[in-house]
């Protein structure tokens, strides 16, 4: 397999050790190539599963099975473009594209490929619990919120000028988040109305939004949903309140509680970017196009998040 990496950052390193991982476990020979905008060096674990690098994808003579799109948000779009002539199959990271006006039709797409958007918090065991609740009854009204404190996601590194911290880069928690919305519209499906407020509140050195806060109305649910780089503990749930109980997923601590019974559910500790991984492959050795988070669905989850 033949694979093209499009930015070899913190997310794009991560998603190369993982493919790595998931590929020698299969038992699949592979070749990883880079296009990388820096020449800084890459870390121990991740220079040796490279074997060319290239400053552009106009450099490059030759097609590739598989593409990875982990750049910044903001060149995605231009990335996809680029790539669609060479790469079979896409796994585009999230959020999708930096504007809500791309138009699918012309980025040059392959019938049959598989174009997939990340979304790994469907991979996780307290989302996937949640999904079993909501496809058999819709609750009545849902509470969710991502908190998190932007100087700590990433040890060792200025939180100042990473691209969470920069708006013109994609920063901010509307689109640096929208896992959020990604999860939630699998619960629920798409709202049919939403307004939000948000803004730069807080005393962070960045020039992207530090808060944000939804009320979205799906018919049978209404929702409320706070997504914040402010947040001093950690908190990533979402509560289902259906007549009679309230049931609510820890996606951090890995439980799903049932607050009227007073009974947990817990889940053994295990990488959900590595199920997302495999699942990734599965769709490409079995060509399912028509994957849990096509270009399209991702498209509209980024509209959904920026209320266009």
């Amino acid at each position: 397999m033949k694979i093209l990496f499009c930015g070899l950052g913190s997310i794009g390193s991560r998603h190369i050790k993982n493919l790595a991982s998931v590929l020698n476990e299969r038992k699949i020979d592979f070749q990883i190539d880079a296009v990388r905008s820096s020449d800084r060096a890459l870390k121990d674990d991740v220079a040796p599963l490279v074997k060319n690098s290239y400053k552009s994808v106009s450099e490059i003579d030759g097609e590739y099975d598989v593409a990875f799109v982990t750049n910044p948000t903001s060149l995605h779009e231009a990335t996809v473009r680029e790539l669609s002539p060479i790469a079979r199959d896409m796994f585009i990271e999230k959020p999708v594209f930096g504007d809500t006006a791309v138009d699918i039709n012309s980025l040059g797409l392959k019938k049959g490929g598989v174009y997939y958007v990340a979304c790994p918090l469907r991979h996780t065991p307290v989302v996937k619990r949640l999904h079993e609740f909501c496809v058999n009854e819709k609750p009545v009204a849902v509470r969710a919120i991502c908190s998190s404190y932007l100087p700590d996601w990433r040890k060792g590194t200025d939180y100042r000028e990473c691209y969470s911290a920069k708006k013109e880069l994609g920063g901010g928690v509307v689109l640096d988040l929208i896992h959020e919305w990604d999860y939630l519209t699998w619960l629920l499906g798409f709202p049919e109305g939403v307004c939000s407020v948000s803004g730069k509140r807080s005393s962070l050195e960045i020039t992207s939004d530090d808060v944000a806060v939804y009320v979205a109305d799906f018919g049978k649910t209404l929702l409320t949903l706070q997504l914040d780089y402010i947040g001093a503990v950690p908190q990533r749930s979402c509560e289902l309140y259906f007549d009679g109980e309230v049931v609510k997923g820890d996606i951090i601590n890995r439980a799903v509680l049932f607050l009227k019974k007073g009974a947990v559910e817990e889940y053994p500790a295990e990488d959900f970017y590595i199920n997302e991984m495999n699942y990734f492959i599965d769709c490409v050795l079995e060509r399912k196009s028509d994957n849990m988070n096509t270009v399209g669905n991702a498209l509209r989850v980024l509209r959904t998040a920026t209320e266009e």
